[in-house]
């Protein structure tokens, strides 16, 4: 029997903050309702058929036709890297670092003397605002920029004119070498840019350097039983270029959505496991209501064609791996619950799935449903959704 399970993850798309959101400085944040709120006929027709409406109290519908509920984090943080490795079971037990304050000295030094530069900033700050400040000064002296944020990240900008693209992600390799044990960041960032002072342009060159998980994720199970496993977006680098048979990376929902659909056609016996990235790259992490709106209903109009290539055997899950609230004044991540949707022809409709403990609970599903080994983490939903 083929089976295959679809993940198509809308990166930053929460659905409300959790309880413990208070102590990340998030309390209030809710992605959609806020954006909801702000925006004049909100609706996500095709999303609020499956449920979505029924898990944020927007728009529900009378008897959707997938199962619904939201998910809980039990990792500490609000990251990306986290909320990906917690959907396929693994959970962390301390947070990555953080540095709001700047990088320690002796990294810094470290890091300049193995790049042979000095370098500019160290400080936690918006990526688009930075280079804006610092641009102009990089291009001077040729020094790159390093900066952090809210979240467990040491990113590395620099014009591609200056410190050409391969370079950049040699002097990012170095960096993840150095930023092991207490300062072993969950990702080092490449991210350059083009264009002229007052008028920089970051480019899709960016590259993630992730930390490996410290234990196999239901990718690797899935990989390693002979499963075909396809990561498309940003889903390889998150996981450390680990636990796929075939990737095909993008920072564009709609190339990535063009991927999918191809996957569709292409495999099966699968888990074909799609970030969808710009809902918080481009747009939370800048607070671009609008554009995460419109980025929401294009999606939306186009998810019926997913749908539609859907077998008997296919199980779609929908969900997110944190918030990332663009009404709110944080231009960061914010602790949110994630929804959960999930279709297929042998799925029961309108079945309330409630809040689960842990993001892992979707990983373990899927394990039971592809019967593969149980993962150490997560409690499985599939008898309660399975007709």
């Amino acid at each position: 029997m083929n089976k295959r399970a679809i993940i198509l993850l809308l990166d930053g798309v929460g659905v409300g903050e959790l309880p413990d959101a208070h102590l990340y400085n998030d309390s209030g944040s809710n992605t959609i309702c806020n954006l909801a709120n702000i925006t004049k006929d909100f609706k996500l027709p095709n999303l609020e058929r499956l449920g979505l409406g029924n898990i944020t109290g927007i728009n529900p519908v009378s008897s959707p036709i997938g199962s619904y509920g939201k998910m809980a984090e039990l990792s500490p943080g609000k990251d990306s890297t986290s909320g990906h490795w917690e959907l396929m079971g693994v959970v962390l037990d301390q947070p990555f670092p953080v540095y709001t304050n700047g990088f320690p000295k002796e990294i810094i030094e470290r890091f300049e003397k193995e790049i042979k530069r000095k370098i500019l900033g160290n400080i936690a700050a918006s990526g688009t605002e930075i280079i804006k400040e610092l641009g102009e000064e990089h291009m001077k002296t040729g020094y790159p920029i390093v900066y952090t944020s809210a979240d467990s990240v040491f990113q590395v900008a620099a014009h591609e004119e200056i410190i050409s693209v391969p370079e950049l992600y040699k002097m990012c390799e170095t960096a993840r070498k150095i930023l092991t044990g207490k300062h072993a960041v969950s990702r080092v960032i490449a991210r350059p840019f083009i264009g002229k002072p007052g008028n920089f342009t970051r480019t899709k060159h960016r590259k993630d350097y992730a930390i490996i998980p410290p234990i196999p994720t239901l990718l690797d199970i899935a990989k390693d039983s002979k499963y075909h496993v396809i990561a498309i977006g940003k889903v390889d680098e998150l996981f450390a270029l680990r636990g796929y048979t075939d990737s095909f990376h993008s920072v564009n929902n709609m190339e990535c959505f063009d991927y999918t659909l191809k996957a569709l056609d292409k495999y099966t016996n699968s888990i074909i496991f799609t970030n969808f990235i710009q809902f918080d790259m481009d747009w939370g992490h800048r607070n671009d209501c609008k554009s995460f709106y419109n980025g929401l209903k294009e999606f939306d109009t186009l998810l019926p064609e997913i749908v539609n290539k859907l077998k008997d055997n296919d199980i779609l899950f929908i969900t997110a791996d944190h918030g990332n609230d663009p009404t709110t004044p944080s231009t960061d991540h914010s602790r949110e619950y994630v929804p959960v949707l999930v279709y297929g022809k042998k799925i029961h409709r309108g079945f309330n799935l409630g809040i689960r403990k842990s993001f892992a609970d979707l990983g373990q599903t899927v394990a039971e449903y592809l019967e593969l080994p149980k993962l150490k983490y997560g409690n499985s939903f599939y008898k309660e959704i399975k007709i």
